[in-house]
C-alpha cells in the first residue's frame, strides 16, 4: 500500500501526459486539415478566376471582330481603337488563364488552349489584318473564315471550359470530404475529453465561417460584371444600385450605357427573374450578347428579337426570364428610338412633368413574339429616367406597393441632374423599405444638354 500514493501520482502524470500527447496531435491534426483545406481552397478559387477569365476571353474575341466589321462597313476610325484595345485585352487573359492550367496540370486543357491561341492568330493574320489595311473589301471572306474559325473554336473553348468545371468539383468535394473527416475525427474527441470539445468546437466555428466568407467571396468575383455607364457627349449620365442581398452588392438587375459610334449611344436596363449572385452571372451574357447586336442592327425591336430567339437556347433553363429596356439615343439630336420587352419602370421628366414610355412588346425567354419600337425627340433639359420594379413594388412597413403613380411623384420631385435623382431615388426606397427590401433595384438617369441639339 506504501506505493499507491506513487501509482496515483503515476497515474495521474501518466493520464496527464497522454492528454497533454492527445491534445497536441489533435491540434497539429487540427492544423494539418486546415492547412490542406486552405490549399484546396486557393486552388478552388485560382480555378474560378480562370472560368470567369476565359469568359472574358470569349467576350473580347467577340469585341474583335465586331470591331472590325464596324471599321470595314463604317470606315470610322473609333472602331480600329476598340479593336486593338480588344487584341491586347484578350493577350492578357490568354496569358493569365494559360499560368493558372500550367500551376493546376491541366495538361490536356493548356494544349487546348494553345490551339485556340493559334486559330485566334490565324483569324488575326488572315482576316483582321488584310480588312484593316483594304477595308470593305473581301467581306464575304470574312464572314466564311469568321464561321470556319467560330466552330473551331466553340469546340475548343467547350473542352478548355469543361475541363476546368471538373477540376472545380473535384477540388469541392475534396474540400467537403476534408471538412466531414475533419468532424468526424473531432466528434471522437469530443465524446472522450469534454476541454477538446470545448476547444475543437470554438476552433471548426470559426474555420467554416472563415472559409464560407471565403466562398462568398469568390462567388461574388464569379459575378463581377456589372453594370457600368460611359459619358455621354451633351448629356449628364447618372446611376445606381441597391441589392436585396445585403451582403453582396450584385443582383439580377443590370443597366448600360454603351457608345456605338461617336453620336450614337445604347441605353439599356434590365431585370432578371430572381436575385443574387446566381442571376448576377447572367448579366454579363445579356450586357454583352446585346452590345454585339446593337453593333449590328440599329433597330431595338430588332435587338431585342434577336436576343429573344438566343436567350432560351443559351440558357436553357425555361424557368428564367427578362423585362428589358433598349434605346439608341442619338446624342447630337437627343432623337430615341426603343423598344420595351415588358419593361414598364420607363420615364421621360420634361419641364410638364413625368410620362412613362409604353410597351412594346412581351417579356423575353418566354416565347417568340413580335417587337415593336418607338422614338420620341427629347429636348434640352429633359431626362430619361429607367429604373427597375424594384423602385415601383417597394413597399413600405404597412405592406403598401409605392406604384408607378408614386415613382412619377418622386421622380418630379427628384434633383434636375442625373447622378443625384438616382441617388436620392434609391435613398428613397431603401428608407421605405428599411430591412424589408425583397427585390433589387437599378436607377440609370441621362439628362439631355442644356443646349438646343442641331438638326439632324
Amino acid at each position: 500500500m506504501k506505493n499507491a500514493p506513487l501509482a496515483r501520482v503515476t497515474g495521474t502524470l501518466l493520464l496527464t501526459a497522454f492528454l497533454v500527447l492527445t491534445l497536441v496531435f489533435a491540434v497539429q491534426g487540427s492544423f494539418e486539415t486546415r492547412g490542406q483545406i486552405a490549399n484546396t481552397f486557393a486552388r478552388q478559387s485560382q480555378i474560378q478566376q480562370a472560368q470567369i477569365d476565359l469568359e472574358e476571353l470569349l467576350r473580347l474575341q467577340i469585341d474583335e471582330e465586331n470591331s472590325l466589321r464596324g471599321y470595314s462597313l463604317t470606315r470610322d476610325p473609333f472602331y480600329v481603337g476598340q479593336y486593338h484595345q480588344a487584341a491586347s485585352g484578350y493577350d492578357s487573359k490568354e496569358g493569365a488563364i494559360r499560368q493558372t492550367l500550367r500551376d493546376q496540370r491541366l495538361i490536356a486543357a493548356e494544349q487546348l488552349l494553345g490551339t485556340y491561341d493559334h486559330l485566334q492568330s490565324e483569324w488575326r493574320t488572315e482576316v483582321a489584318t488584310p480588312l484593316l489595311r483594304r477595308p470593305g473589301e473581301r467581306l464575304d471572306e470574312l464572314d466564311k473564315r469568321n464561321k470556319l474559325f467560330s466552330d473551331y473554336e466553340t469546340g475548343t473553348v467547350a473542352a478548355i471550359r469543361q475541363a476546368l468545371a471538373n477540376t472545380d468539383a473535384a477540388l469541392v468535394h475534396s474540400t467537403q470530404e476534408q471538412l466531414d473527416r475533419s468532424s468526424w475525427v473531432r466528434a471522437f474527441w469530443v465524446s472522450v475529453f469534454g476541454l477538446l470539445a470545448i476547444l475543437f468546437n470554438t476552433y471548426r466555428t470559426r474555420l467554416n465561417r472563415e472559409l464560407e466568407e471565403e466562398r462568398t467571396v469568390t462567388k461574388i468575383l464569379q459575378g463581377a460584371f456589372r453594370s457600368e455607364s460611359v459619358p455621354l457627349p451633351h448629356c449628364e449620365v447618372g446611376s445606381a444600385y441597391l441589392s436585396a442581398t445585403s451582403h453582396m452588392a450584385v443582383g439580377g438587375d443590370i443597366f448600360d450605357v454603351y457608345r456605338l459610334s461617336e453620336n450614337r449611344a445604347l441605353v439599356l436596363i434590365a431585370d432578371i427573374s430572381g436575385k443574387g449572385v446566381d442571376a448576377a452571372v447572367l448579366t454579363a451574357f445579356i450586357k454583352f450578347m446585346i452590345r454585339a447586336i446593337a453593333l449590328r442592327k440599329s433597330d431595338p425591336a430588332a435587338i431585342l428579337a434577336e436576343f429573344n430567339a438566343a436567350f432560351s437556347k443559351a440558357v436553357g433553363n425555361p424557368y428564367l426570364f427578362v423585362s428589358m429596356f433598349v434605346g439608341v439615343l442619338d446624342t447630337g439630336t437627343f432623337h430615341l428610338e426603343y423598344g420595351s420587352a415588358g419593361h414598364d419602370c420607363a420615364y421621360v421628366r420634361t419641364g410638364a412633368g413625368v410620362a412613362p414610355l409604353a410597351i412594346t412588346g412581351p417579356v423575353l425567354g418566354v416565347m417568340e413574339e413580335p417587337y415593336g419600337s418607338q422614338s420620341i425627340d427629347l429636348r434640352s433639359g429633359d431626362t430619361l429616367v429607367l429604373t427597375t420594379d424594384g423602385l415601383t413594388e417597394v413597399r413600405d412597413r404597412s405592406g403598401a406597393q409605392l406604384t408607378e403613380r408614386g415613382a412619377i411623384e418622386l421622380i418630379e420631385r427628384a434633383s434636375p441632374h442625373a447622378q443625384e435623382m438616382a441617388d436620392e431615388l434609391v435613398a428613397q426606397v431603401r428608407a421605405r423599405a428599411g430591412s424589408r427590401l425583397r427585390d433589387d433595384l437599378a436607377v440609370l438617369a441621362i439628362r439631355v444638354g442644356n443646349s438646343e441639339p442641331r438638326h439632324a
